[in-house]
């Protein structure tokens, strides 16, 4: 798929570039993103220039995931980074985030998480998109709720996160939970 950069209110979602390297290690830096995310702990310019110049270029050829730098529309600012990765289940994405410290608690990564969800509702033609964090993550787990997601429970050992297995929340979001058609019929349990 062609990268392309979608727009919010406040947001600019467009795919990274070469250039973003030294901000997204600027942010990576922190020990919440280095703590609840899979980034490599340390986080080093080659990590940062490994996502922004190859992993999420390829994800965009090879049509397995998405990478979004989330920027403010005004100044350009990276407030953070968001994925949607494909699931194995045909119609079924992921969500991923991270939100730069000095951003957090404004509502910007649940706007982007709308936007990037509407897209893969609409363009992708998703019935699902689900939603994952390591149990503890509350953060993550706000952002999640406030966009609309139903939490679905709690799968034992359903993440790896830097060589461990870890308990994890997930939830779910629907295009009917936006007001959206879906691609394929769904008939909930009675």
């Amino acid at each position: 798929m062609e990268p392309i950069t979608l727009t919010s209110d406040r947001l600019l979602l467009r795919p990274f570039a070469d250039s973003d390297a030294e901000t997204i290690h600027t942010a990576c830096q922190d020990p919440e993103i280095q703590r609840w995310t899979v980034v490599p702990s340390p986080y080093s310019r080659a990590d940062a220039e490994f996502f922004a110049g190859k992993l999420s270029p390829g994800g965009w050829h090879d049509d397995s995931m998405y990478n979004f730098a989330v920027v403010l529309r005004g100044t350009g600012a990276l407030t953070g980074a968001l994925g949607i990765n494909r699931r194995n289940l045909p119609g079924t994405y992921e969500v991923g985030f991270w939100t730069a410290g000095e951003h957090r608690g404004r509502g910007y990564t649940t706007e982007a998480v709308l936007c990037a969800a509407r897209w893969t509702f609409t363009a992708l033609g998703g019935d699902r998109l689900e939603w994952r964090a390591e149990v503890g993550n509350a953060p993550s787990r706000a952002v999640a709720l406030k966009a609309g997601f139903l939490m679905e429970g709690v799968q034992r050992s359903g993440l790896l996160n830097k060589g461990v297995r870890r308990d994890s929340w997930i939830g779910a979001l629907l295009p009917s939970d936006l007001g959206l058609p879906g691609t394929d019929t769904y008939l909930p349990a009675p």
